[in-house]
């Protein structure tokens, strides 16, 4: 199966080199490029794209705003953006907007190839720990007014165990150290994650971790177990 992909970057140099790594690949083809984010909007209303190489800071629309936009539509592309520092503040925003991961644009070459494959299958390609120094580092951007968990009742569709995973994905931990502190297999966490994603209709787990935080399930500081 082709993966399509969409490169999005205002400098030429780096998005050429980034359109003729991809064209080197047998499953990966480049539908289209563009050198802001409005262009690619444009872009992206003739052509299809499975996912979308996105740069951060453009000039006319950034790479938030069009990340924004993309993800909106639940048949839209994938959005993987790509970003200069690990802890960008714009990197959380691209994450709070439905970006379904980032990356450093220093990465080498196989790793973008992994990420832009991992994102197409459904799949987030930020490690929920480096998500979390993101959120720590910016909780400040969400409500920190209340102190109540889950306001508005998002969390009433998951059953008490369901619960219980998603507080722990939000605190950082893998599927298999969930396993190990809740005492349960490997398998049956997968399936708890999955309901929890199609419940609360969440992309993937950045988003579910982005959601512990926004609704106070989890709080900035709060210490794994």
């Amino acid at each position: 199966m082709t993966i399509r992909v969409a490169v999005v970057d205002d400098q030429p140099l780096i998005r050429a080199g980034f359109v003729m790594l991809l064209e080197a690949q047998p499953d990966l083809e480049v539908v289209g490029e563009a050198s802001d984010g409005a262009a690619a909007l444009r872009l992206l209303k003739s052509v299809r794209a499975d996912v979308v190489v996105m740069d951060i800071r453009m000039p006319v629309m950034d790479g938030v705003e069009a990340t924004h936009a993309l993800c909106a539509d639940p048949d839209g592309p994938k959005v993987l953006v790509l970003t200069t520092f690990d802890t960008d503040e714009d990197a959380f925003a691209a994450l709070q907007a439905g970006a379904s991961g980032f990356l450093i644009k220093t990465v080498p070459p196989e790793e973008l190839l992994s990420a832009i494959r991992v994102v197409s299958a459904g799949e987030s390609v930020v490690a929920p720990r480096v998500t979390r120094v993101l959120l720590d580092r910016f909780a400040g951007r969400l409500d920190p007014t209340h102190d109540a968990v889950d306001p508005q009742g998002r969390l009433d569709v998951l059953t008490d165990r369901e619960r219980e995973v998603l507080r722990l994905v939000g605190l950082g931990l893998s599927n298999t150290e969930i396993a190990r502190e809740l005492h349960v297999a490997e398998a049956t966490v997968k399936t708890h994650f999955g309901r929890i994603l199609m419940k609360l209709e969440l992309r993937d787990r950045v988003h579910a971790v982005v959601l512990t935080y926004e609704i106070g399930l989890v709080k900035p500081g709060e210490r794994t177990p």
